[in-house]
């Protein structure tokens, strides 16, 4: 009997509980997120923002570019009632791009932060020392990943809103406009020097930096947040510091928008958008996230003090985004392009041609320290195959990019050797074709592309029509290599656009620039 009468007072007692709880609080309410994964070091301030505001969010952290598949059409209703996200430029791109399918959220900024770079203190010794006045660019950490100096570490651009905002930051710099970047802008060759560093990454910036301290000799870099890198070395687990570095050629500056996914939950929205943007809170945030403060009235700490310098625009297109990730791809994959080179050393070539050819060249192997040069170099583990021809064949060689030797052994190939009186411009496109073939068929997943270079018109060796009746029979292994023709002298211009199209490629004029800006242009870009 006791024990039944203390069950119903208990359930008595909990009844009253509750009910004076609803009493207290009837404004409580509960609102789902959607969150960065970056954005789990706000946790702690959760319970103060409930106290303060009867708003309890409700988080869930998953690694997202653009919230695809979250937001529903205008008159849908979403899976979550907000986002906070590390930047929503890509959304709100895809909202854009989505012709009035999709509701455009209102947006908030709470916080801001540039991508920046992270570097062990002897890498960026190293790197100081050979640029002016010892400011780092992006196109220098471009330069020294290419050639193997570099290995860093940067959040999957294809899930991650932090992987994303650095991607078009190296971009942009490789573009050099000083705008945001346009169609044009987006060249596939730029970023594979860069990208052949990438030695870590993971779907979000947080992830990445949990896995680093465990394999710190895995990486010299990393990419990510200025705030990220700041809490990674405070918090005691790398055994040097990282160097954080504000590359002088611009940062994307990420602002972490609360969004307003759900209109009907607006009035707790703007509660929860108040209290963040409070200077209490506002300073608290900048304490626990390193992040800098929105609220103008907040004073930035002392090490966020540092000028974000130029920041970078991002692109106003969604296509241009898409097209740039895609260029990117997978960044657990290595990168391993094979360029084939068909250069002309008939004797018309003597002279200046010969020697723009040679600068050219040695400008794609490290010679050409200008931005562009730094970001359209040869790369660690790119295949390089030169074939000099005049009326035949002179000289072939292939080499797989490890090191300076490897570029030497092709800087003397080009250096070097004689001329020859005819020029065979089908013979050597039809060698060079056997020559990308037999990769495609050894390596179906490696990109292959053809360059060929001439000065004068076919006078010797096969004439189009046969070299055209001799690619069809290679077959899809040739159809899938396109080739850039670079007209150069007297060369045919009708006729190397002519192959070209034929091949997928297109003509690039060298008579418009130089050589070596038509080698950037093209090398590479398939």
């Amino acid at each position: 009997m006791r024990r039944r009468i203390g069950a119903l007072a208990l359930a008595v007692a909990l009844l009253a509980t509750l009910t004076s709880a609803c009493a207290r609080d009837p404004d409580h309410l509960t609102l789902r997120v959607l969150a960065s994964p970056e954005l789990a070091d706000v946790e702690p301030l959760l319970d103060r923002l409930e106290n303060d505001t009867g708003v309890e969010l409700e988080m869930t952290y998953e690694a997202t570019a653009d919230l695809a598949g979250r937001q529903p059409p205008a008159a849908g209703k979403p899976s979550y009632d907000l986002a906070w996200l590390a930047s929503d430029r890509s959304f709100q791109l895809r909202v854009q791009d989505s012709g009035g399918r999709l509701a455009r959220p209102e947006s908030t900024s709470v916080m801001r932060s540039p991508v920046v770079a992270g570097l062990t203190p002897e890498t960026a010794a190293a790197l100081r020392a050979n640029t002016p006045g010892g400011r780092i660019t992006w196109a220098d950490l471009a330069d020294a990943a290419a050639d193997g100096r570099l290995r860093f570490g940067m959040a999957d651009p294809r899930r991650s809103d932090t992987g994303r905002a650095a991607l078009v930051g190296v971009a942009t710099a490789a573009a050099g406009t000083g705008s945001a970047l346009r169609e044009q802008d987006v060249s596939c060759d730029r970023l594979r020097g860069f990208r052949s560093g990438q030695s870590l990454t993971a779907p979000s910036s947080r992830a990445l930096l949990d896995t680093y301290p465990k394999d710190q000799d895995a990486a010299d870099a990393l990419i990510a947040h200025e705030s990220e890198l700041l809490a990674l070395n405070a918090g005691g687990r790398l055994a040097h510091p990282l160097e954080i570095v504000h590359p002088d050629d611009g940062m994307v500056l990420s602002d972490f928008p609360l969004l307003l996914l759900d209109p009907a939950e607006r009035t707790a929205y703007r509660k929860v958008t108040d209290w963040l943007l409070s200077a209490d809170t506002q300073r608290e945030l900048m304490r626990r996230t390193f992040r800098r403060p929105v609220n103008r009235d907040v004073e930035p700490s002392a090490r966020l003090r540092v000028p974000v310098g130029n920041a970078l625009s991002y692109p106003d297109r969604l296509s241009i985004v898409e097209r740039l990730v895609d260029d990117y791809g997978d960044p657990a994959h290595p990168t391993g392009d094979q360029v084939v080179f068909l250069l002309d050393f008939s004797t018309s070539m003597r002279g200046d041609r010969i020697a723009a050819l040679r600068a050219a060249f040695a400008g794609l192997s490290g010679a050409d320290r200008t931005t562009t040069g730094k970001f359209a170099r040869f790369h660690r583990g790119e295949i390089l195959t030169v074939v000099r021809f005049g009326g035949r064949v002179l000289q072939e060689r292939t080499v797989t990019v490890r090191g300076d030797g490897d570029l030497e052994t092709l800087d003397r190939i080009v250096a070097g050797g004689g001329f020859d009186d005819a020029t065979a411009v089908w013979s050597a496109l039809d060698r060079g074709y056997r020559i990308a073939a037999d990769a495609v068929r050894a390596a179906p997943e490696r990109p292959v592309a053809l360059v060929l270079m001439t000065d004068g018109e076919n006078n010797a060796g096969l004439t189009y029509a046969e070299f055209l009746r001799r690619h069809e029979r290679l077959g899809a292994a040739a159809d899938a290599v396109p080739t850039f023709t670079v007209p150069f002298g007297e060369a045919d211009p009708e006729a190397l656009e002519r192959a070209a199209t034929a091949t997928g490629g297109r003509l690039v004029d060298a008579g418009l620039s130089s050589l070596s800006d038509a080698f950037k242009e093209i090398r590479g870009c398939h």
